[in-house]
């Protein structure tokens, strides 16, 4: 009896060993080919029979993406979100983003798309598939009207405030090795150092520090497009070709009716006034002209 009981223990331990290796492998997902672990995205058809898709967006990147008041998530990227929503028949879960974690999100993930005023370029596109564009883009500097900044150049020696992970952090560190950069994970940590004098400027997208400016008296955008003029995309995870086929369908249809002008108009228009022209940032049915 003693020898049967040893057996049993034995047996317990083996499979107690093997569901906890399962449940790790599950955990982690599979293997990429570069080593590092991702996880398998959900599929157009999974999307579907969950009855939900999950959307990361910011929600402090006003007026792209941002929670309102109400705890509402609003803004430009998310409209275009409640549309995609609509139209898969869907509901929306909204998942709150940083620029620097966009990319794993997506790896692992915790997201079905991205929609966080996502620049296209090179290196993410190595890492996520990237759908058409719905928005141009540059790099702008926003700096106090009492000491404006309006070339780069000036700010060397001095300390300018970017976000981790976005395209300000990449182009001044590569193009301007005497300018310091003071980062930070979040834009409203960022836009508050500025506030608080930590930094003498502040850069990222020119769409969005010309929104702040507009409303936060005695700063202005003095440098309103620096660098390449590039594209915003939705993007997933990589080689999630069939949800990426579906949003670039999804795009190219909605340009019939003119739809990502009339979320400039709903989200966009009322910040920017006349002070900017749609027609120079909104991209309709992909194409850029």
């Amino acid at each position: 009896m003693k020898k049967r009981g040893t057996i049993q223990k034995k047996l317990i331990l083996v499979v107690t060993l093997a569901l906890v290796l399962a449940m790790g492998l599950t955990a982690c997902g599979k293997k990429s080919s570069d080593g590092d672990s991702k996880s398998t995205a959900r599929t157009l058809q999974e999307i579907k029979d969950s009855k939900e898709v999950v959307i990361g967006v910011f929600s402090d990147k006003k007026p792209f993406g941002y929670v309102d008041e109400n705890g509402t998530y609003q803004g430009y990227d998310v409209y275009f979100g409640n549309r995609i929503a609509e139209d898969l028949g869907v509901t929306v879960k909204y998942v709150p983003v940083e620029a620097a974690s966009r990319v794993e999100y997506l790896r692992s993930a915790k997201v079905d798309i991205i929609l966080a005023n996502f620049t296209v370029n090179e290196e993410r596109a190595k890492q996520v598939d990237f759908a058409l564009p719905y928005m141009k883009v540059a790099l702008g500097i926003v700096s106090p009207d009492s000491a404006l900044i309006t070339d780069p150049e000036q700010l060397n020696g001095k300390t300018l405030i970017v976000s981790k992970g976005t395209t300000a952090e990449t182009y001044f560190s590569e193009n301007y090795p005497d300018i310091k950069l003071l980062k930070f994970d979040q834009y409203s940590e960022a836009y508050n150092a500025l506030l608080d004098g930590r930094g003498d400027a502040l850069s990222t997208d020119n769409t969005e520090v010309l929104a702040w400016a507009l409303e936060n008296a005695g700063y202005s955008v003095g440098v309103d497009a620096l660098g390449n003029q590039d594209t915003i995309a939705a993007a997933v995870q990589k080689g999630n070709t069939e949800l990426l086929n579906w949003i670039d369908d999804e795009i190219r249809s909605l340009a019939d009716e003119n739809f990502f002008h009339k979320a400039y108009e709903e989200t966009l228009a009322p910040v920017y006034g006349d002070a900017a022209d749609p027609d120079s940032l909104v991209v309709e049915g992909g194409q850029v002209e």
